[in-house]
């Protein structure tokens, strides 16, 4: 063997030492009961994950991410081909923590959402599309929340367009933001009051229902009362209505004539390059709501609108609606006009209400522990 291995060196004209340690590593490898090319496997994602951290300095987030889709395809590639089992992946963070004890990724429940992250993104053009651009958790929200491929992409592209941070992005998930933006519930006549692509996109600002679950209120409140808490939860209400609103007022006067108007709330969008009506609605969507609103955009058009804005848009936010009844309403309507519905928290069932301590109870009890302490 001695004989063997100086030929060996002397051809490839390098230390003996060295060709030695490389053989009696290979052997220490296969004697572990690891599969055979575990250690070429090994080698080849350390220098992958060295590569990466030079890169990781440029775009840090980008590569982390398509790094993590990389060790993940390799291992359920390995697992396919070669029928690794989960005690090799378990090996790989013994090793990789050895050798990167700096990194915090690469421990056995994240190499395995590494897998599962390959294995819902098989092609490499969609991660770099959209989804090598959130952080890591935001990721595995979006793959342990949303199961269908073209939904979880959606938020994921909404959320690179928007700068969602997990916190929205779960709660845009959570209140299902994807259901209420679907072009087949809307009501709305964008496509013959407005130009395309204007059209187009007030169609897609829109939602329906609203979701104001934030604010602290019953479904019995007035429509006073929902206007005061959605100033009060302005940075909610603004995440909720999304991205490009800019508020402007509430109770927004207009004096047409000798009568005073006053729009429930204002807002201005970035985007469209419009103003945007809002009316509060504590009822059922009626006819005439529609021809009140039209009168508020023709008077914001000729009073408050720049002329390189474009048209005025308002929305009508109901209790409830019929839609019948609201495309008839909008039919013959020239000014761009949307009607939704709105959810407010769930009431408190009439028949617990009795049973559940007030506030003042609350406090008073509250009191009491801190005198006995």
């Amino acid at each position: 063997m001695k004989n063997d291995c100086d030929k060996i060196m002397v051809l490839m004209g390098k230390p003996k030492h060295i060709l030695v340690k490389k053989i009696i590593g290979k052997r220490t490898v296969e004697r572990s009961g690891l599969p055979a090319g575990y250690g070429l496997f090994l080698s080849e994602l350390k220098e992958r994950i060295r590569s990466a951290q030079i890169k990781a300095s440029v775009s840090v987030n980008r590569e982390l991410i398509l790094l993590y889709w990389d060790i993940g395809r390799e291992i359920l590639h390995r697992q396919k081909r070669e029928g690794w089992g989960t005690r090799v992946i378990n090996r790989i963070a013994i090793d990789l923590n050895r050798e990167f004890p700096q990194m915090k990724g690469f421990s056995l429940r994240n190499l395995k959402y590494m897998r599962t992250f390959a294995e819902v993104y098989p092609d490499k053009p969609i991660v770099q599309q959209a989804v090598a651009q959130l952080p890591w958790g935001q990721n595995l929200l979006l793959i342990e929340k949303v199961k269908d491929p073209a939904v979880r992409f959606w938020y994921a592209h909404k959320a690179v367009e928007n700068g969602w941070s997990r916190a929205v992005l779960w709660h845009q998930i959570d209140t299902k933001l994807y259901e209420r933006q679907g072009t087949n519930k809307k009501l709305a006549n964008f496509q013959s009051a407005l130009p395309a692509p204007q059209s187009d996109l007030a169609h897609e600002m829109l939602k329906d229902p609203y979701n104001f679950d934030f604010l602290t209120l019953g479904e019995e409140a007035h429509e006073r009362a929902i206007e005061k808490e959605l100033l009060n939860h302005i940075q909610k209400f603004l995440v909720e209505l999304g991205k490009g609103f800019a508020f402007v007022g509430n109770q927004y006067h207009l004096q047409v004539g000798d009568k005073d108007f006053y729009i429930d709330l204002l807002f201005y969008h970035l985007k469209l390059r419009c103003f945007i009506a809002i009316d509060l609605k504590t009822t059922e969507f009626q006819a005439e709501y529609a021809g009140k609103m039209n009168l508020y955009l023709s008077a914001v058009d000729d009073m408050v609108r720049h002329p390189s804005d474009q048209p005025t848009i308002g929305i009508i936010l109901c209790k409830s609606k019929n839609k019948l009844e609201v495309e008839y309403a909008l039919r013959d309507t020239h000014k761009p006009i949307g009607v939704s519905s709105y959810k407010l928290m769930r009431s408190v069932p009439k028949q617990l209400k009795g049973s559940l301590p007030t506030i003042e109870e609350l406090e008073e009890e509250l009191r009491d522990k801190k005198a006995n302490h």
